[in-house]
């Protein structure tokens, strides 16, 4: 039996690579003779960089940059050749801001633009770029202004951006307006970040003839996308997929018996463009059976009539979020529930 591991992180809690641990820890309990196979996975926010490493190697390049309040960090990304990968969450995250400090208004992508000219300086002249889990809602003004003072051209440069966003930028569907709440924005704050957005995109497309604030994938990370897009007519792709692409996922099903997959909450929107999506898609073109462990289930009958094979809620009814988020517990309980996905040979 050849299984596949491929469990995204859960957020606050486990990242991939340990979740997919535990889980292979667990197939090996139910069946010791398993071939285990462990891809750490990311749909572009989290982990997008360690994922990427772990496929496609690289130079992993130290650079100096500015966080969200233009504090002076040490962030990474990787080259190979004249491609470089970037995880925008390592420079304009929202783990890097303590509670206190989180105020989209102020927060800034300035440090991309930053890391961005680096890597040109270096050679690299296409780029694979990771939206996700930003504290920004600047449309990325803030990494245009790093650019241009640095002197960085924006044609010669190629983008693929990687994300699960679908939305544009303005709007009722706007990165201000779905997301910013959730960076700490009040609703006058809310307002004045979508207005801003509009007015940077209504000159925007003045000047360029143009105007992509409104395609999908716009409004990811607070409006990065758009500036990617706008700006350097970036491709935008499902993080999910362009990640199973570099792991040459479908190489990999070709003999495989089983596929477990998992992320932190599992729902109806696990099926539109999140990692564990993907993977089912990807794994009933090849006939394997799929899996799917989460850390909370929602209609998990919506799950199963799209075609996991299993829809397991590791944690118990009524579990406390607090118990349930503990790292130790989480782990111990995905190699649990590993372990029974394991179908067992009849006796």
């Amino acid at each position: 039996m050849r299984v596949i591991v491929a469990i995204d992180s859960l957020k606050g809690c486990v990242t991939s690579q340990e979740a997919n641990h535990a889980a292979c820890a667990g197939v090996l309990d139910a069946c010791p003779v398993a071939q285990v196979v462990s891809l750490p996975v990311s749909d572009g926010g989290e982990g997008w960089l360690d994922a990427f490493g772990h496929f496609w190697g690289g130079e992993l390049c130290a650079v100096r940059v500015n966080d969200p309040l233009m504090r002076p960090i040490t962030a990474h990304y990787l080259r190979k050749g004249d491609e470089a990968v970037i995880e925008v969450a390592r420079v304009c995250g929202f783990t890097l801001l303590a509670p206190d400090e989180r105020n989209p208004l102020v927060a800034t992508t300035y440090g991309v633009g930053q890391m961005i000219a680096h890597a040109a300086g270096q050679g690299c002249r296409r780029f694979i770029v990771g939206l996700g889990g930003t504290a920004t809602s600047d449309a990325g003004m803030g990494m245009m202004q790093a650019l241009e003072r640095s002197g960085v051209p924006r044609q010669g440069l190629q983008f693929t951006i990687a994300t699960d966003v679908t939305n544009p930028l303005c709007g009722a569907e706007g990165a201000a307006r779905v997301f910013a709440p959730q960076k700490g924005a009040t609703p006058a704050v809310v307002a004045e970040l979508d207005a801003r957005a509009a007015r940077y995109a209504h000159q925007a497309a003045s000047d360029c003839g143009f105007d992509r604030s409104h395609e999908s994938g716009a409004g990811a990370a607070g409006g990065l996308g758009y500036a990617f897009m706008q700006f350097f007519g970036a491709e935008c792709r499902s993080g999910a997929e362009v990640l199973l692409d570099a792991a040459h996922f479908d190489r990999l099903l070709t003999d495989a018996s089983l596929v477990i997959t998992g992320e932190g909450a599992a729902d109806p929107q696990t099926l539109m463009g999140k990692l564990p999506g993907a993977v089912l898609r990807r794994a009933q073109r090849h006939g394997v059976p799929t899996c799917l462990a989460a850390g909370r289930v929602e209609q998990r009958s919506r799950l199963l009539d799209a075609g996991f094979t299993r829809v397991e809620c590791i944690n118990p009814p009524d579990t406390p979020l607090h118990e349930a988020m503990r790292p130790a517990v989480a782990l111990a309980r995905l190699r649990q529930t590993a372990a029974r996905c394991v179908p067992q040979p009849n006796k």
